[in-house]
């Protein structure tokens, strides 16, 4: 499953960088995000791996993010796999204006097992997560513009 996901945020591209590369950040914009641990390699550059865990609802999700791209502002690429998943998340910011940044995912899904089955009956429910993470970024990054 393959598909983009697009937000314009109210905040200079230089801001919404800073915001975006710092791992301290992300418990601020990823609902759920309970910890984001360091395993491996130099911290944010292609070949460093970590462990995210988040809760979502009753369920504890544990996810590996590899970073495979770093050319920020026009590509950050991780992989990140969990129980059944595999994704690849593309991320990419675009000047629009002294004060306005586009910010793009595309996102690929690879599914496994129990995971296909959950794919085929709920293939929104990913999209709109990762809508959502976008949408908490661009309230995050507009709230700390100002």
């Amino acid at each position: 499953m393959k598909f983009t996901t697009t937000i314009d945020i109210n905040s200079p591209i230089d801001k919404v960088i800073a915001l975006f590369d710092n791992p301290d950040n992300m418990s601020q914009w990823m609902e759920g995000l309970q910890s984001f641990q360091h395993l491996s390699g130099t911290p944010g550059q292609p070949g460093a791996k970590s462990k995210l865990r988040f809760k979502m609802g009753k369920r504890e999700v544990e996810m590996i993010e590899t970073v495979t791209v770093r050319n920020l502002p026009h590509e950050f690429t991780g992989t990140y796999e969990a129980n059944g998943v595999f994704n690849i998340v593309k991320n990419k910011f675009v000047k629009v204006s002294e004060d306005k940044t586009r910010y793009i995912t595309e996102n690929e899904f690879q599914f496994k097992g129990f995971m296909k089955l959950i794919a085929l009956l709920m293939p929104g429910a990913f999209k709109k997560q990762s809508m959502k993470f976008l949408q908490h970024f661009k309230e995050f990054a507009e709230k700390e513009n100002h």
